[in-house]
């Protein structure tokens, strides 16, 4: 331990540094822990229960050996040359010896305070509390886990002849075991969860293994990490609340039309087709952040795809059944309830990337509705992905293909926990900490619950995404075949504004930007800051961020963007004077029923449904 002597007291009159560290009342410690192993018992009857079964199968050893050939390829190269290895070696034996003369040096009162041999990276929330530099136990495990983990990181970042794929998934991979072994994530070695475990005499620990058993019931043997509390929230009433009907309804999709809230609206209906994983209400969360209330503010008639969670019978719904059954019926729809043949149209994530693929197969099937294409954060070249290809190669995808051909469908646990890998220190191990360490109830927040409302994803569909998009690249290259037809993105000679945001890690700004010279129309390219989320909900209200403009997205990116022009907060206005430029004439404002008969109050049942 540092210097603290036994007698001393905390300024504020506490307990010692030493004392903080003790159990107070032993026996009532030894009671809590006896609770904590029975709650524990309850968490391991929920995951294997369902196992007996039958109901759940594992697949966990597919991942596992990904990541054991990923290592494998990286250790060929740094074991491969003795002289390699030994200089690996003693570059983490020499940042071990560093952190030790730290330590040493730190528990002499007389020496001066010695500089850390790493420091957390910005923004590294993990070793805030006093104690990870003023205790020298706690500030030897940092230092020594930073020392660790950045050696790690350097291994694959200085490894040559490694392919890029190979490399990122090194790096995906390093990054997941260095997030998963931090010493914040455990009691004995994270000081802050070691006072609160002896302050309350461990009734934190019963709490979090309670919290735990009732996480993996809810996930039905499968662990469904509790990010919120989802007690305040119901879809309909203070989530997806934009008043509306329900005014189509297909084996895959529902089609909601929104009320007015102007006098006269744009002639031109807008229809969005929101991504099938998670759901469509991301574009309507409350009034306040509601991207859909906004539009509908502005003057646009607003038609929205609610996607089906599917199920069995969905299994051999492919793209060109969501591009029929939902994208064209959500054409002959908004016809129907405005008589409008002229239509802009919104694509968001994998939706855009349907979008992209249904408007080249429609330019040459004659069908030319959509008279102008607007996307967020869409890719339709996956020359760099995102994060996300670190899932996809060919041994991956068959064996996503072989799990999703025993239900016809894929969990939609499964994806949810993908997308939270991509971030897992912000989406998974802060609430591992909170519930199961502190026995802390998470705080509302109504994003959190649309990322918990998670989708299950149809076997064909998904199949068709992973193959032609991440893997083969098909529709960029213009090999992708639909409907008996090799499709094109250059017979889309529409007007395309194609967003972007600027920290990314699913759809990144240089993919998108790479995706606009695929068009064979004219290109607006526009980045907003922050992401995926973030940064396309950010209504014009919140002062927040800032998007680029420049000229055509051609050439480098980083040439285009040192060239742009920033403009503080929200793009959603300079979309609005773009769909304007596009086609202003304004008629009478049109109201849902009118034409046609309604099938129910928006936001319809399709997004009801819960996995």
């Amino acid at each position: 331990m540092s210097k603290a002597p036994d007698s001393d007291k905390a300024e504020n009159g506490g307990p010692s540094a030493i004392e903080q560290y003790l159990v107070k009342d032993p026996e009532r410690f030894a009671l809590n822990m006896a609770r904590m192993i029975e709650q524990a018992g309850k968490a391991a009857s929920a995951w294997t229960e369902p196992r007996e079964k039958g109901e759940v199968r594992d697949h966990v050893a597919e991942p596992v050996v990904d990541m054991v050939k990923t290592f494998s390829k990286l250790s060929e190269y740094w074991l491969g040359d003795p002289q390699r290895a030994l200089e690996a070696q003693t570059r983490l034996f020499a940042g071990y010896m560093t952190v030790w003369a730290n330590a040493i040096q730190k528990v002499n009162p007389n020496a001066e305070a010695p500089q850390d041999a790493v420091q957390p990276e910005r923004g590294d929330k993990r070793f805030q509390d006093p104690e990870w530099g003023r205790n020298a136990f706690f500030d030897f495990l940092k230092q020594a886990y930073l020392v660790t983990s950045r050696w790690a990181s350097e291994l694959v970042e200085h490894a040559e002849g490694l392919d890029e794929h190979t490399r990122h998934k090194a790096s995906f991979y390093v990054k997941q075991v260095s997030n998963a072994i931090a010493p914040s994530n455990f009691i004995l070695t994270n000081p802050e969860l070691f006072r609160e475990t002896v302050a309350s005499n461990g009734e934190n620990l019963v709490r979090g293994m309670k919290m735990l058993a009732e996480d993996i019931a809810a996930g039905r043997g499968d662990l469904k990490l509790r990010q919120a509390d989802y007690t305040p929230f119901e879809i309909g009433k203070n989530i997806a609340s934009t008043p509306g009907k329900v005014i189509g309804r297909s084996d895959v999709a529902e089609i909601i039309q929104y009320d007015p809230a102007t006098e006269t609206v744009l002639k031109r209906p807008l229809l969005i087709c929101p991504p099938w994983i998670n759901k469509f209400y991301i574009l309507d969360l409350n009034p306040q952040k509601s991207f859909i209330r906004w539009a509908i503010e502005q003057g646009h008639t607003v038609f929205v795809i609610s996607w089906i969670n599917p199920d069995e019978r969905h299994g051999a719904k492919g793209w060109e059944a969501y591009i029929r059954e939902g994208l064209q019926f959500g054409l002959d729809m908004v016809e129907k309830a405005t008589g409008e043949k002229e239509v802009n149209a919104i694509g968001y994530c994998v939706g855009g990337t349907l979008l992209g693929a249904a408007l080249a197969l429609l330019a040459q099937e004659g069908d030319h509705r959509i008279k102008s294409a607007t996307f967020f954060t869409t890719q339709v070249d996956f020359t760099y992905a995102g994060d996300l290809k670190v899932f996809v190669d060919e041994d991956q995808v068959t064996a996503v293909e072989r799990s999703m051909s025993e239900k016809g469908y894929l969990e939609g646990t499964k994806m949810a926990t993908a997308f939270n890998m991509l971030r897992s220190g912000d989406l998974i191990w802060p609430y591992v900490i909170n519930n199961y360490m502190r026995g802390k109830e998470p705080l509302p927040f109504d994003l959190l619950y649309w990322n918990s409302d998670s989708t299950r994803m149809a076997a064909a569909n998904h199949s068709f995404y992973l193959r032609n998009c991440y893997l083969e690249n098909n529709l960029s290259r213009g090999a992708m075949e639909l409907a008996g037809r090799t499709v094109s993105l250059a017979d889309i000679t529409i007007p395309v504004y194609n967003l972007a945001t600027k920290e990314d890690h699913i759809a990144p700004a240089l993919s998108v930007f790479l995706g606009s010279r695929f068009f064979g129309g004219d290109v607006e390219y526009v980045m907003a800051g922050s992401g995926h989320i973030a940064g396309v909900v950010n209504p014009p209200a919140a002062k927040k961020y800032q998007y680029w403009t420049g000229g055509k997205p051609v050439g480098d990116f980083n040439a285009w963007l040192a060239a742009a022009h920033e403009h503080q907060g929200s793009w959603w206005t300079h979309w609005q004077h773009w769909i304007e430029n596009q086609d202003n004439i304004h008629v009478p404002a049109r109201k849902p029923g009118k034409r046609m008969k309604t099938l129910g109050d928006a936001p319809g049942t399709y997004v009801k449904v819960r996995v």
